[in-house]
């Protein structure tokens, strides 16, 4: 239950090693302590640290449930534990694969197993969790879509359109759970600096794109923005602005500047 002050007592982070998703929870115990419960794929050398690392930011209790993505049977039987409990207060959906985008679009098992974590899985733990919090008469899910899904480009569309996707489930179902009392932001940001953005960037020789955010800057912008019941931004806010541009910019153009 959320306590009178505002803070949840139970948080559920679906992608229990995201960097994004650790520092959206170290977020909300600045205010105060919580139980932390973190869906991680079973045998993921990064649970301990995990855990470890959201004590230290003052968790009074973190638990661990074993999450695989591509196995949607066992997800209501992960969601089930993670309210064995009780009520949860708010959920992050956090987890999903970046890939390599040229090699995405010319590796038929790649490009399907991207689609299946980062959207249909996406799906799958929305569901049962908006279903717990209907039930319950109340609650916040954050999502972590990207601004790669609001325009998709030339240049990483296999995962942006998976985004695309996640994007357009979370704030229908932000419309759907509305009338009975939870609550659905979805988080668009740029790029950001984390382990996995790093490899990247050093695997394909990218730069780093401008309004690159560290993780805890779109940590504070997630849980400011739950707890005003907001239902969608971006990170920076200021992307919001260079998306509005791109999106209506002619596809012959768009495709001219090599995006």
């Amino acid at each position: 239950m959320i306590n009178a002050v505002g803070n949840p007592q139970t948080i559920l982070l679906l992608g229990g090693t995201s960097e994004i998703g650790l520092a959206i929870c170290a977020e909300y115990l600045k205010k105060g302590p919580a139980r932390i419960i973190l869906a991680a794929l079973p045998g993921d050398p990064l649970r301990d640290g995990a855990v470890a690392q959201l004590r230290a930011a003052g968790a009074n209790a973190v638990d661990v449930v074993d999450f695989d993505a591509l196995d949607t049977g066992s997800h209501p039987k992960v969601v089930e534990a993670a309210w064995d409990a009780g009520d949860v207060d708010v959920a992050i959906v956090a987890f999903g694969l970046l890939g390599n985008a040229e090699e995405l679009w010319q590796d038929q098992r790649k490009a399907v197993q991207i689609a299946e974590i980062n959207y249909t899985a996406a799906v799958s733990v929305g569901v049962l969790v908006g279903e717990k919090m209907k039930d319950q008469g109340y609650g916040r899910i954050i999502a972590m879509s990207s601004a790669a899904g609001e325009r998709v480009k030339r240049s990483n569309f296999v995962y942006g359109s998976t985004k695309a996707g996640l994007d357009g489930f979370y704030l229908g179902l932000g419309e759907a759970l509305k009338p009975f009392g939870p609550r659905v932001l979805v988080v668009r940001p740029g790029q950001v600096r984390t382990a996995t953005t790093l490899a990247y960037w050093k695997e394909t020789g990218a730069k780093e794109a401008p309004f690159t955010v560290d993780k805890e800057e779109v940590a504070a912008l997630a849980v400011a923005a739950s707890e005003r019941g907001k239902e969608l931004i971006w990170a920076p806010g200021a992307f919001r602005y260079v998306m509005m541009i791109l999106r209506h910019i002619p596809r012959p153009i768009f495709r001219r500047l090599g995006l």
